[in-house]
């Protein structure tokens, strides 16, 4: 599966845009402009997956430093206050990682 396979590679590129510089990247605002969040929970954990690096049903903060890199190759890391940041958005547990509804949740919130 690619990523464009269900998400618009305009949408994915004006998304990237946006967050091009280190300390800008903003979840919400992201999921909007790249579609993300007009997707089904269904499409949304399909994303999930395909993000899930090592196939554990969780994303880590070294999975989601490269969170960007998964929509294209080329684009930037996340910054280490981005990582936690976005941990910290979705993480409602608090056990460190997120799983597949988390994520959903976080998209569509």
């Amino acid at each position: 599966m690619s990523i464009t396979d269900v998400l618009s590679a305009d949408d994915i590129a004006a998304a990237l845009q946006e967050c091009q510089d280190p300390d800008i990247f903003e979840p919400q605002k992201f999921f909007q402009t790249s579609g993300l969040s007009k997707m089904s929970a269904s499409q949304v954990k399909d994303v999930f997956r395909f993000i899930d690096n090592d196939q554990s049903g969780y994303l880590d903060e070294e999975e989601l430093k490269f969170f960007l890199q998964k929509f294209e190759s080329g684009a930037r890391e996340l910054t280490e206050s981005e990582t936690k940041s976005l941990m910290a958005a979705a993480d409602n547990d608090g056990d460190g990682k997120i799983g597949a509804e988390e994520f959903q949740e976080m998209v569509h919130s």
